[in-house]
């Protein structure tokens, strides 16, 4: 892929439509281009984040370990990101993400990602938004979790 497609995918994704094209190029020059094969880990939960990611092309499971076994909670697809929790808030990964068919990202840095943002303030409300969408989402999930564990509570 061109430097050129690149740029146009990444015009594609929602965080990066207000970035100017010769920082498109920059971001797509300066990004690290990835491939996993299907089944392979990306990132696992628990280790350190230095880097977001986002799907050029594939899917990946988003899976959280829990004591009785892993549990996929949600899957990503082509222009989705994940990984910038782990910068944002210097914590460990919250998730591991799983290759499903083979998954092209590009792995941008904590350096690279902060200077984004610094530099395009549109960019971090994206992020924002993205990240309630997300906690608006497993909210509903446990929510209907909670319901459906009062019904089997309330069926005994």
């Amino acid at each position: 892929m061109s430097l050129n497609e690149e740029v146009e995918l990444l015009r594609q994704i929602p965080m990066f439509q207000k970035v100017e094209q010769s920082k498109l190029k920059l971001l797509a020059f300066t990004s690290e281009r990835l491939t996993f094969p299907a089944g392979e880990m990306v990132c696992e939960q628990g280790e350190p984040g230095d880097s977001m990611y986002v799907i050029v092309q594939g899917d990946a499971d988003v899976i959280v370990n829990l004591p009785n076994g892993p549990l996929t909670v949600a899957q990503l697809h082509k222009n989705s990101f994940f990984g910038e929790i782990a910068i944002l808030c210097d914590i460990p990964r919250t998730a591991t993400i799983k290759a499903t068919t083979e998954l092209v990202t590009l792995r941008i840095t904590k350096d690279l990602f902060y200077r984004l943002v610094s530099e395009f303030p549109q960019m971090t409300i994206e992020i924002m938004r993205e990240i309630a969408f997300r906690l608006d989402r497993t909210t509903q999930d446990l929510q209907q979790a909670r319901n459906d564990l009062n019904k089997l509570q309330g069926a005994d």
